[in-house]
């Protein structure tokens, strides 16, 4: 394979749908199969080539479908094994694939495999999931095998009375990891999470936490850098570990390689380039490409993600250039994204929500965002500017477990006002609860998700009114039409957007981002203003030559070198 060899997924457009919000069918207020599959031809005229629907498998939802009781089943709610194989005929026949969530780093505790796991230590699924005995500290107390803090708050390692050996648990105690070293457990994962969706047309994976199976087999405690509690972040330690290359190799070779697939990884803590580039490199068939998460984690506290301390618009520029540039002579490939499941909303995070910004500001992001080298993912409402919850949602209307525990951890510890105001402060900018509420289709009740009388499972977003399809469906100048009308421009000069090279200008400025795209003598700038106010942007001198303007994301430019607030521009040149 040669590093400009073209691929479906590298031109590719992806939309990530989230079950329990897009479109609840039978008003029940939980989105479901059906309502995707209604909705599919609205999908399909945004641009999209690829459909990526997050855990629609049966699940206990703890951690809203994460932790999976059956991979081989839909959870009830929202629908039928028949009705994903109705959505995959939908996508396939208007030209789309689509792929699902590969969940495989730990299961649900309700899932068949770990109830026989924990019947016995001499079940001969025991060693499938990960046991370890006590420890004692010198007061004759039992602990935990380590200190390792979970994602959610909390030891990794959860007691079993049953057998009296702990389990570990990087994600909720619901969550029991996976053990990889076994190559039966593999083997199975292969066969029920893999095969059976390949089989009925699936046509590829975003892979969770795909560097996570490997632990290795000793579990060290994990340096202290919070002192006041016992467990301690440790992702250095379950991260990347000896055998994950090894075991993602397997994973292609035993099963993706007989498929046309795409693989997405989530790769977290995974800061060194060279390290991302073994996994994504085309000749050593292990991932085609993976989610870098320096731009969604900008801000993000350095003890724990909900105490937000804020970032400043260079360090935004420096990771885009990173996660653009680092694939350059290289066989790998990238990705472009600035939302997902996990996240707040982009013009929340990024720009200005407020009502006389918002549309600019979703208008700039969408600019940026077509422009950008790789694969382009765009996030359910993100084509609209959903936005954030407000801020005077109280911590009772949020529902995701890692925002509660947090909140409820830091309560423990006897946080006063000012702590807990400061993590409220943090989930209201950061918390997956934002990108979680219900898709806002008009400005009927509940948006227009739900028929049901008393509303949706989430509160619904109080902007649906103002930020809703229907209104913006035939508005020429709306945030909906403007993003169609930049996948379109992404389509018709791909070269340079989704296979140029990059090249990040003025990058202590805290004003403006200016960026060039080149690919052989093709060559466009993009200049963005992140502020409310006007700004000028100077163009760089050794981008000489006629500037001819291609597409701005504001009304009435008229040629200056000035950017209105919040202005996005993309020019050609010559």
């Amino acid at each position: 394979m040669t590093v400009t060899e073209r691929i479906w997924w590298k031109d590719g457009v992806v939309y990530q749908i989230y079950p329990a919000s897009f479109k609840d069918s039978n008003n029940d207020g939980l989105g479901d199969i059906p309502g995707i599959i209604s909705k599919v031809d609205y999908i399909k005229n945004l641009g999209v080539d690829i459909v990526w629907v997050s855990p629609m498998y049966d699940s206990p939802q703890h951690d809203m479908g994460y932790d999976i009781s059956n991979y081989e089943a839909v959870y009830p709610p929202y629908g039928t094994v028949a009705d994903m194989e109705e959505l995959i005929q939908a996508c396939h026949s208007r030209g789309m694939k689509l792929i699902l969530d590969l969940v495989v780093n730990h299961t649900s505790d309700e899932h068949a495999w770990f109830q026989e796991s924990r019947s016995s230590k001499d079940n001969p699924k025991r060693d499938w999931y990960i046991w370890r005995p006590a420890k004692y500290n010198e007061k004759g107390e039992r602990m935990p095998p380590s200190n390792w803090r979970s994602f959610f708050s909390g030891s990794t390692w959860q007691w079993d009375e049953h057998t009296q050996e702990y389990y570990l648990h990087l994600f909720a105690k619901q969550q029991p990891d996976l053990n990889w070293e076994n190559p039966a457990t593999r083997e199975a994962i292969y066969q029920s999470a893999m095969e059976f969706w390949l089989k009925r047309g699936v046509d590829g994976f975003r892979i969770d936490t795909v560097n996570m199976y490997s632990k290795g087999t000793s579990f060290p405690d994990a340096p202290i850098t919070d002192p006041g509690v016992f467990e301690q972040p440790a992702p250095g330690l379950f991260c990347n570990g000896p055998r994950m290359h090894e075991f993602l190799r397997e994973m292609n070779q035993k099963v993706l390689s007989k498929y046309d697939t795409m693989t997405v990884g989530e790769l977290p803590h995974t800061p060194d380039t060279a390290h991302v580039l073994r996994y994504i490199g085309a000749g050593d068939k292990q991932l085609d490409m993976v989610f870098q998460f320096d731009i969604v984690d900008l801000g993000i506290g350095k003890t724990h993600k909900y105490e937000y301390e804020g970032y400043q618009l260079p360090e935004l520029k420096e990771v885009v250039s990173k996660w653009q540039s680092f694939i350059e002579g290289s066989d790998g490939w990238t990705t472009a994204f600035c939302e997902n499941h996990d996240q707040g909303r982009s013009v929340s995070r990024h720009t200005s929500d407020l009502p006389q910004y918002r549309e600019r500001s979703a208008k700039m992001l969408a600019l940026m965002m077509c422009a950008l080298t790789g694969t382009l993912f765009v996030y359910q409402g993100q084509e609209i500017g959903m936005i954030n919850a407000p801020k005077d949602w109280p911590i009772e209307d949020y529902k995701d477990i890692e925002s509660i525990n947090y909140y409820n951890s830091v309560k423990e510890r006897g946080g006063d006002e000012q702590a807990l105001a400061h993590v409220m402060k943090s989930i209201q900018i950061l918390g997956r609860d934002h990108a979680r509420l219900p898709m806002q289709w008009d400005d009927s009740p509940y948006a227009g998700f739900t028929g049901k009388k008393d509303g949706a499972w989430m509160r619904t977003n109080d902007s649906y009114k103002e930020i809703n399809v229907a209104k913006q469906e035939n508005d020429p100048k709306s945030v909906l039409n403007f993003w169609r009308k930049m996948i379109g421009v992404r389509k018709e000069y791909k070269d340079v957007f989704i296979h140029g090279a990059f090249k990040g200008y003025d990058v202590e400025n805290l004003d403006t981002f200016v960026f060039a795209k080149t690919h052989g003598k093709d060559k466009a700038v993009v200049v963005l203003n992140f502020t409310d106010k006007e700004k000028d942007f100077p163009r760089p001198q050794e981008l000489g030559g006629k500037w001819e303007l291609l597409v701005g994301s504001a009304e009435g430019i008229d040629g200056t070198e000035k950017l209105g607030a919040y202005e996005g521009r993309i020019y050609l040149v010559n």
